[in-house]
């Protein structure tokens, strides 16, 4: 059953699912790969700031840091308004939609590193299993917490 797209609970979910994502992904990329945490913000800067911004060395810098999140937080809000018109559409229960989500992280996943890699050639040096994890988190943040707030609302309104 389709239900009501809600823009805000999209972009809360998308604020949510970004932070989720960056913090996981960051600590998989030390704790896993015993890389810089700071190459996967320094590779989202780079989209905006141009090559010279990756690493060596992956080292924290604010300015890039603030490019970073500029850049995470816009294409996750075009992501989150994605997938709450999705939700919406599809009329997804609260779990079948965290599920669904996860495998909408993988899309992305597949998108950003094997799509657009034409235009980013860096991002194919991050392609693996701690990004694709890092996407099917943020698909699962983005799932519940759209989901929360929709199931929130609704029965707000009931």
């Amino acid at each position: 059953m389709r239900s009501k797209f809600h823009l805000g609970g999209a972009l809360k979910a998308c604020v949510i699912a970004a932070v989720v994502f960056l913090m996981a992904e960051m600590a998989m990329v030390a704790l896993i790969e015993g890389e810089s945490p700071f190459g996967p913000p320094r590779m989202m800067a780079a989209i905006v700031m141009g090559r010279d911004v990756l690493p060596p060395p992956a080292t924290f810098d604010l300015g890039i840091m603030m490019v970073a999140m500029m850049v995470h937080l816009a294409l996750s809000v075009v992501l989150g308004i994605i997938w709450g018109l999705i939700h919406s559409t599809l009329g997804l229960s609260r779990w079948v939609a965290v599920g669904i989500a996860a495998v909408f992280g993988l899309l992305v996943y597949a998108v950003n590193f094997y799509g657009f890699t034409a235009l980013f050639p860096w991002f194919e040096m991050a392609r693996g299993t701690v990004s694709a994890v890092g996407h099917a988190i943020f698909g699962v943040a983005l799932g519940w917490a759209y989901g929360a707030y929709v199931c929130e609302t609704d029965e707000a309104l009931a």
